[in-house]
């Protein structure tokens, strides 16, 4: 069965700059949706272990997005069945760029609720209210302290009655999610992904962010 990545991915998106003590999932939330308002463009490394449908794998892929405008490109590094491969999607479409075949399959995103082999609505990569508040009942389960700084651990539970739970830790230096988790109803951790190389507002273009292979043969479903 595919396993959808976590809800982190979506609230990695907004995170920025900010700076202080929050005693509740509801603020820590506030704090990193607050910084939408001067966030121009993210760039970051999402790398550690998933279980696809081959199993427990090395994932590791970059995010570029640019909130304003909805749109956000993942390059896949690993696992090597997904390596170079390129998911861009925004409001209308998901574009999924297969180095192997060189071809583009093409669907509108609100009839997509998966690609780059993940079943995952990637469409949700720039709305993080809407997905916390529509899918998952949030609670801070803990802070912590790591090199000096307050690290907040958020678990979001399916308010669709799903028994997997996410779980997403975020730094208060920058506002911004370091370590995400998905566990299935057993408890036992599933996914357990890093959030490195986090950049904010380099200059991203929508046109860069789009850019595919020219020769790629287009299929659209």
């Amino acid at each position: 069965m595919k396993k959808p990545l976590p809800f982190a991915l979506a609230l990695m998106v907004f995170a920025s700059l900010g700076a202080a003590f929050a005693q509740s999932a509801s603020e820590v939330v506030a704090k990193v949706q607050a910084t939408q308002k001067s966030l121009k463009d993210v760039s970051f490394k999402v790398s550690g272990t998933a279980t696809l449908d081959a199993g427990a794998q090395k994932l590791d892929f970059d995010v570029q997005a640019i909130p304003s405008q909805n749109v956000a490109r993942i390059n896949f590094n690993a696992p090597d069945a997904l390596a170079d491969n390129v998911v861009v999607v925004d409001n209308k479409k998901v574009r999924n760029y297969l180095y192997l075949t060189n071809q583009i399959t093409e669907q509108d995103a609100a009839r997509s609720a998966s690609a780059g082999g993940f079943d995952f609505d990637f469409s949700q990569l720039a709305d993080a209210t809407t997905l916390l508040t529509s899918r998952y009942d949030v609670k801070l389960l803990e802070t912590q302290t790591q090199n000096g700084t307050k690290v907040y651990l958020l678990e979001g539970t399916s308010k669709n009655g799903a028994t997997e739970r996410q779980r997403l830790w975020i730094t208060e230096q920058g506002w911004r999610p370091v370590r995400s988790q998905v566990l299935n109803g057993a408890g036992k951790v599933i996914s357990d992904l890093n959030i490195t190389n986090y950049k904010t507002n380099s200059g991203l273009t929508a046109a860069r962010l789009r850019a595919l292979p020219k020769d790629a043969e287009v299929i659209r479903r």
